[in-house]
Parts: structure tokens; C-alpha cells; sequence
């Protein structure tokens, strides 16, 4: 098969055929048809993702989507024809979703959305699965709830977004102007950041007593508003980039709390896998209904692209999470 291949960090990657891998035990062998793109890809690529743990050579790519061909043994509920989408590899030894196909486990994998195509069944996973373990799995948003999502335009913020808004929350943004649009299509009350100081917007939404739920897709000094700005006694801050060091005193004195995630871990410990694979499902069902629709950045990369592609993510310019095709007929 042909796949791209990253022998070393830093380093443009390699177009080569390798031998295409073989279902095992608990796998299916997918034929990949598109691989989204993440700003942890391009990290990878750059070797500056020590905690993805990647072994070289090895096929970069996160996110999948894809048919399934062939069944391994002890595999139940999927059969070759199905369409499936996953993060399935790309970190660890895993292999990763740059290659036409690709041996992963099926605890990891879902039957895509009938109403999503392939491409944009790649691009949710990751994004999918750190909103979903954010907001429901760690704050349990439910309806009646105010949610502060910061970064609602990006890849996780606009997923979570759609994601709180379908279990009843009322949902809040920041962005900057130019994606305040984007925001407010999504059905959150869009918040600019660089006009509006976080205790203003705190007092304008809820009368100062704070959000239920405040979700950071940011880190940094965006965290730190984080705790503030969240309800007393039963607020709850969740954030996907909380790896800095910061003062928690603001959230004590709220008598709030925090979580974490990191949703690398089932794939890098082999642990809670299957819980993935539900959540991907949860999410296609939402797809199914209407009520989750990622957004795409409009162009199509193939793998004589990619480094475009890889380009276009880190300059932070996309309108859409970037996806490359990786069956172009």
C-alpha cells in the first residue's frame, strides 16, 4: 500500500509502499478514505509532542474514516462493507491514518453518520471525543446549564458548541471578531474576547454569579479566567490544554472545580477504549439527527499535498478543520 511515512522529526514526509498491514486479534483492516488533520499532527511532525510518545519510522495521521474490509478474530459488530470512522493511531506505535490502509483496533473504531461523508467523518474524532469527555463525561452538562466554551471556532470549541447546545445547555463563545460569525451560526451567544474583559462578560451573562460549565480549548491565561469565571459551590472548569502552571486560588475560593483531559491515553495505555468507540457513536447519532455538523476547510489535499495541508493548519488561518483525501477517485 501506499503510505506517508515520517522517519525522522522535523523532517518533510516520505511517500513510499510498505507492506499493507493484516486484521490481528481484535482488529479490523480499514481501507482509509480520508485523514483529518490536527494541530497535535503538525506538533508530531515537528517533534514537539513529547507526550504523544511517537515511535519512528512510523505513518503520522490522528483521525480516520474509512471501510472496513476485513474482520480479525474475537471482532464482533462490525463486518467488511461498513463505513467507520475513528482515532485510531498515529501516536505510541500506533500506526497512523496516512496510508491507504490500516489495522486498528475495534474498540476504537464507530459506524460513521449516515448523514456525514467521509471527509467529515475524519475530521471529528479527536475534536469529538476531548469535547465529549470535557463536557459530559467530566462536567455532565445537562439542560438548564450555562456553558462557556473559550474558542468556540476551533476545532474542539465548535464541536462542543453543537455538543452542549443537543443536551439542552445554553451555550456561550468567545472568539476574536472575525469568528464571531462562525460562533453565532453555531447557536452560541458569541463573546469577543479582545473587546470584552472576562468580568464583564461574567456579569452581562449571568449576573455575575458565574457559568455552570466553562470549557477551555485555549490554555494559558484563558485558563486562568477560567477560574474565575465560573459559578460558585457547583461550578465546574474543564480544560484540553491545561499542562502550564497556574494559580488555583481563584476556583478555591469559588469552592469550584477542575478537570482535566487528555485523550490520547486510551490509545497510548490501551485502557478505556471501548468508551471511545461509545462516544464516537453518540456522536454519529447526533449527526444522524441533525444536531452536530463539523466544519471543513473547503480544500482538498491528497498525499502529494500534505505538507500544504500540514501548512494550512499551522497557520491558523483555516475556516474548517483540514482534511486530505486519501481515496481521490
Amino acid at each position: 500500500m501506499r503510505a506517508l511515512i515520517l522517519r525522522e522529526f522535523d523532517t518533510p514526509l516520505e511517500l513510499d509502499d510498505i507492506a499493507t498491514p493484516v486484521a490481528g486479534q481484535g482488529q479490523v483492516l480499514v481501507r482509509v478514505h480520508a485523514s483529518g488533520v490536527n494541530p497535535l499532527d503538525t506538533k508530531i511532525l515537528a517533534g514537539k509532542a513529547a507526550h504523544a510518545q511517537r515511535q519512528l519510522p512510523a505513518v503520522p495521521g490522528l483521525d480516520m474514516a474509512g471501510t472496513v474490509v476485513a474482520v480479525g478474530d474475537g471482532v464482533n459488530g462490525f463486518a467488511p462493507g461498513d463505513e467507520v470512522y475513528g482515532m485510531t493511531g498515529g501516536v505510541g506505535a500506533l500506526q497512523g491514518s496516512l496510508a491507504e490502509y490500516a489495522a486498528v483496533d475495534a474498540r476504537l473504531l464507530a459506524r460513521k453518520s449516515a448523514q456525514l461523508t467521509m471527509r467529515e467523518s475524519a475530521a471529528l474524532p479527536l475534536v469529538a471525543i476531548t469535547a465529549w469527555e470535557g463536557l459530559v463525561d467530566r462536567a455532565g452538562v445537562r439542560e438548564g446549564m450555562k456553558v462557556l466554551v473559550h474558542g468556540g471556532a476551533g476545532g474542539i470549541g465548535h464541536v462542543a458548541i453543537q455538543i452542549a447546545r443537543a443536551r439542552g445547555a445554553r451555550v456561550y463563545a468567545t472568539g476574536s471578531q472575525r469568528s464571531l460569525e462562525i460562533i453565532e451560526s453555531l447557536g452560541a451567544t458569541p463573546i469577543d474576547y479582545t473587546r470584552t474583559d472576562h468580568t464583564a462578560y461574567v456579569a452581562e451573562h449571568t449576573d455575575g454569579d458565574g457559568f455552570d460549565v466553562v470549557f477551555d480549548t485555549v490554555g494559558g491565561a484563558t485558563l486562568d479566567k477560567s477560574f474565575a469565571s465560573v459559578r460558585t459551590y457547583t461550578g465546574h472548569v474543564v480544560s484540553a490544554l491545561g499542562w502550564g502552571t497556574h494559580s488555583i486560588a481563584p476556583l478555591s475560593f469559588r469552592g469550584a472545580t477542575y478537570s482535566g483531559v487528555f485523550t490520547l491515553l486510551p490509545m497510548l495505555t490501551g485502557r478505556g477504549r471501548e468508551h471511545h468507540g461509545e462516544i464516537l457513536a453518540n456522536v454519529a447519532a447526533l449527526a444522524d439527527e441533525g444536531s452536530l455538523r463539523p466544519l471543513l476547510d473547503p480544500q482538498h489535499f491528497t498525499f502529494a499535498t500534505i505538507a500544504d495541508a500540514y501548512r494550512t493548519v499551522e497557520s491558523g488561518a483555516s475556516g474548517g478543520k483540514v482534511v486530505v483525501d486519501v481515496v481521490t477517485e
